[in-house]
């Protein structure tokens, strides 16, 4: 599944400021940790979820380089295995990356793999009913983050390498003594790398990787409904240092419809008549996705009666049999009268009056019911 947004993970603004992100985790923490949910299975993935988002968040670098290119700007690590090793250690552990940040917590960035999977991404594929009842494919074009060719991924120019970074030796963190506390923090100057590029590369300025496009074809099944997705293995972005690439999510959007609206795997739309065919009775010819339909309107129809076509709708990804084509009668008033249809109707009208119970059932009754309650 694609990844939620970092900022409703931890349940904060975008412009949040570090204390009110830090006190979101913390409070996320203790209600997830696995200690305090033995029961919840649930929980361990909740608790790693928002300790991914504070870990992103809280690193100003990687805050806004998710708040600019969103997952597709930072890079889960891949191998992490979630840090709860044999039972999760104590309930403490659900505040490690906190205190660790604090206090210190013995080079635990140095001790991380510098190996990362490549980030998810996300393409919004708008596509018509039609398509999306049969099926279709489709070509897209994705950007994404490749390895720089000249430098290889290293970030570094053609014929030099990375050097360790001589202010963290590379652990990627420096410690700094505060009166009785030792405090331990992002290294400044490879920003937590571990490594530094003197030369950088001249195409990837140091990153290692660069924005390109890519076309892609796209096999959309037939049946697929309004925010669908489909997951295209391995077509995300390239991991870092040889780590496996993301995935691409294709998210399904169904365009409106001229005729049809679609609920789940049954079709609904409006059937107009006219008076004398709703009066008197007759046939119709409606559309359905691949053909015609006669439908037959029996004398006296009213305003809202709906005709069900069974077997006209669509069959879903998951389904077994097509859905149904429902078709709301809409009775139409004339207009533009001439003044001989004019006469016409006032001479049915008056003739109607004669006995309203019989030949308009329905403003009887609602008459009746005004009456009664005016008298009450």
């Amino acid at each position: 599944m694609a990844k939620r947004d970092f900022y409703e993970i931890l349940g904060v603004n975008r412009d949040a400021s570090e204390d009110e992100i830090k006190k979101a985790y913390r409070k996320l923490a203790m209600k997830h940790h696995p200690d305090r949910n033995p029961d919840n299975p649930k929980a361990e993935e909740h608790f790693k979820e928002a300790k991914e988002a504070y870990e992103i968040l809280s690193d100003g670098q990687k805050r806004a380089a998710y708040d600019q290119y969103g997952h597709a700007g930072v890079d889960p690590q891949a191998g992490m295995g979630g840090g709860f090793g044999g039972g999760a250690g104590g309930f403490s552990d659900a505040f490690g990356g906190i205190f660790d940040e604090i206090f210190g917590g013995g080079g635990a960035r140095g001790g991380r793999s510098n190996i990362y999977r490549g980030a998810d991404l996300r393409y919004n594929l708008e596509i018509t009913l039609e398509q999306a009842a049969f099926g279709t494919e489709t070509k897209i074009r994705i950007p994404t983050m490749e390895v720089c060719e000249p430098c290889q991924g290293s970030g570094a120019k053609a014929g030099t390498q990375p050097k360790t970074c001589p202010t963290c030796q590379g652990s990627g963190q420096v410690r700094l003594q505060q009166g009785f506390f030792s405090i331990q923090q992002t290294c400044p100057k490879c920003h937590g790398t571990g490594r530094f590029i003197a030369d950088p590369c001249g195409s990837c300025h140091g990153a290692g990787r660069v924005k390109q496009h890519k076309t892609l074809a796209v096999k959309i099944p037939a049946g697929v409904d309004e925010g669908d997705r489909i997951r295209l293995s391995g077509e995300g972005e390239h991991g870092i240092n040889g780590g496996p690439s993301g995935d691409l999510y294709v998210q399904i959007h169904l365009k409106q419809h001229a005729v049809f609206q679609r609920e789940q795997n049954d079709l609904h739309c409006e059937m107009p008549i006219s008076f004398t065919t709703a009066a008197l009775g007759g046939e119709i010819e409606i559309p359905t996705l691949d053909a015609v339909a006669t439908i037959k309107i029996p004398a006296e129809t009213q305003s809202g009666k709906v005709f069900r076509l069974r077997g006209k709708g669509i069959k879903g990804v998951r389904s077994h049999a097509h859905g149904d084509l429902l078709c709301h009668v809409v009775v139409e008033t004339p207009v533009h009268l001439t003044e001989r249809q004019k006469e016409l109707l006032r001479e049915l009208e008056e003739s109607s009056r004669s006995e309203p119970g019989r030949h308009n059932p329905r403003a009887k009754s609602w008459m009746d019911k005004v009456r009664d309650f005016f008298a009450s």
